[in-house]
């Protein structure tokens, strides 16, 4: 049986999104706003979590070594311009996006676009994250997606151009390193993604 994900009949606001799921909706589930729909998805099976946590280390890691902005996890919301509130796997957000960004305010998410944005793919996800949320991470000016593939043990990462648009993305398998574009410095060996065995 494939994973299910549920959606909403009806189109909300970004404000009538935020009242509800800070304040009503089930504490068990991950909700997301994707083009006016409140979008629900069960907890992830193995090995979701162990490569979302290797991903966070990987970014925290260096990014605190290099005070060069903030890593957020799975829980952080954001509220992006096009009306949108995501709740990514992980994210970076440089000091520089922090510092023009509105005030956090406590309780509330956050209202600015982070420069990286990470996805693990589980069979229940895989279209929306290749698809939808990849066309509303492009939109909204995030610099660089990276889609982790546990089954293929494959990190593929687009790179936003000077166009606006997504390149198509270069694959690499366990193995492969590369240099992030939107981290200053950071080389990834991408077996460390991977490192749930």
């Amino acid at each position: 049986m494939r994973e299910l994900a549920f959606e909403s009949t009806q189109d909300v606001t970004q404000a009538e999104f935020a009242e509800w799921v800070l304040r009503r909706a089930p504490r068990d589930f991950h909700f997301e706003l994707l083009n006016g729909r409140v979008v629900m998805t069960p907890p992830a099976g193995w090995p979701h979590g162990s490569v979302e946590s290797n991903v966070q280390w990987i970014l925290a890691s260096w990014v605190k070594a290099h005070k060069l902005g903030r890593v957020f996890g799975s829980s952080q919301g954001f509220e992006l311009p096009t009306g949108d509130t995501i709740e990514p796997d992980g994210s970076f957000v440089s000091a520089a996006r922090l510092k023009a960004a509105a005030k956090p305010e406590v309780g509330k998410f956050l209202r600015l676009v982070p420069d990286l944005v990470f996805e693990a793919i589980s069979p229940g996800n895989a279209s929306t994250d290749r698809v939808e949320k990849k066309a509303i991470y492009e939109r909204n000016g995030v610099a660089e997606y990276w889609l982790a593939d546990s089954r293929a043990r494959e990190l593929t990462v687009l790179t936003l151009g000077r166009n606006g648009r997504f390149n198509s993305g270069t694959a690499y398998p366990v193995g492969a390193r590369f240099k992030s574009k939107a981290v200053r410095g950071l080389i990834v060996k991408v077996g460390d993604v991977f490192d749930f065995d």
